[in-house]
């Protein structure tokens, strides 16, 4: 795709943390995987540094309080380390996390989770373990694959190209690292509209139909996390 709740108790959100679906990507997802929901961390500044791991002086990225789209910057939390928590961004390869101190931003907490099943061409809305929303998708082309791994929302998108991604689009933070031949439209990932839905057809992003792409953007808030696997 081309660029273009006041905080809980801080014992709460630690206790809400940990449980943090930590699977590793190509597993098998479940119910007790997805129970935990997405913790959100948000900027307290204007910037933030991304550390290599807990406690380093080295700085993997820098991400602002918005997003390249204008949304607020909202990083999905993969676990808590002490003083510092393991969080996902678009600033970073895929797999590779960035550690932020704990008091460097707002924590919130949100029931949904998502995942994606590529084999089935499925995705997922989980809320407190149980499935709300299934709806079939297309997934990328043989030679453009969707990545599989952990990923989070970082923008929902109206009339953007609505004539190649339909009504809807929810940026993940993602990158597509087959892109086809020629391609121009950018390397994020995103689910939005588009055709093929059921079959292996896209050019790696995931295509809804525009009734689901309609739920997703009124109930999926920004971070949530989005596991993609076989």
């Amino acid at each position: 795709m081309r660029r273009s709740y006041a905080a809980y108790a801080a014992g709460a959100v630690a206790a809400a943390v940990s449980a943090v679906f930590v699977a590793p990507a190509g597993t098998s997802v479940g119910n007790a995987a997805l129970r935990g929901g997405s913790s959100i961390a948000s900027l307290r500044g204007s910037t933030l540094a991304l550390h290599a791991r807990p406690g380093s002086p080295t700085v993997s990225a820098v991400v602002s309080s918005r997003t390249e789209f204008g949304s607020r910057t909202s990083l999905p939390v993969v676990r808590a380390h002490g003083a510092w928590l393991e969080v996902i961004s678009t600033k970073l390869r895929n797999g590779e996390h960035g550690f932020v101190r704990r008091g460097q931003v707002f924590l919130v907490r949100d029931p949904l989770a998502i995942d994606v099943d590529l084999s089935g061409r499925l995705l997922r809305v989980w809320r407190h373990g149980a499935i709300v929303l299934r709806a079939p998708v297309a997934i990328g082309a043989a030679g453009s694959p969707t990545p599989i791994g952990r990923f989070g929302v970082t923008d929902k998108l109206t009339g953007l190209n609505p004539a190649a991604y339909g009504c809807c689009i929810l940026a993940l933070s993602g990158h597509q690292t087959h892109l086809p031949p020629g391609w121009t439209g950018g390397d994020r990932l995103a689910i939005h509209g588009g055709g093929g839905i059921g079959t292996a057809a896209s050019s790696g992003c995931l295509h809804a139909s525009e009734a689901n792409l309609r739920w997703l953007m009124r109930r999926v808030p920004l971070g949530t996390q989005v596991v993609i696997h076989p």
